[in-house]
């Protein structure tokens, strides 16, 4: 079946003028729309996170019935689709998980098994970075790096 021009130019425009107006709208609030437990699983906890400058933030969450860490980012505001990541390794057994890649929202979720090791853990935002080593292993400092690039 061919369409002309005329009539899908005709159909567009009167579905943009329907939907004109809610596409237009202003979001109902800056804030993420989505959650690290939405990311990694209900069953995961929020242990540690890491502010990604104004951007946004890392998160690292435990699962207490299988052992397994999970780390995601998330936006203080999504929108465009830019660079951003989530890591996490645990030096101990040399096991990892990342995901890079252009996002809107979030990136993740990456998981490992961290029970008992200390867990390296970041990511990033557009050119803002955040790295958090040694971190969740009892009387252990963490060491926290942001950077821009």
């Amino acid at each position: 079946m061919r369409f002309r021009r005329p009539a899908l130019t005709a159909a567009a425009l009167a579905a943009l003028t329907i939907g004109g107006t809610t596409a237009l709208a202003a979001p109902a609030s800056a804030t993420p729309n989505t959650t690290p437990q939405k990311v990694c699983g209900s069953s995961y906890k929020t242990v540690n996170s890491a502010p990604v400058g104004s951007r946004g933030t890392v998160y690292l969450t435990y699962n207490a019935a299988n052992g397994m860490n999970c780390v995601t980012t998330i936006r203080s505001n999504p929108g465009t689709a830019t660079a951003m990541s989530a890591w996490i390794y645990v030096p101990d057994t040399d096991r990892g998980d990342e995901d890079y890649g252009t996002y809107t929202s979030y990136a993740g979720p990456t998981y490992v098994y961290g029970k008992a090791h200390c867990v390296d853990w970041g990511g990033n935002i557009g050119n803002v970075y955040v790295q958090v080593t040694g971190s969740n292993c009892a009387a252990l400092r963490e060491h926290r790096v942001t950077t821009t690039r």
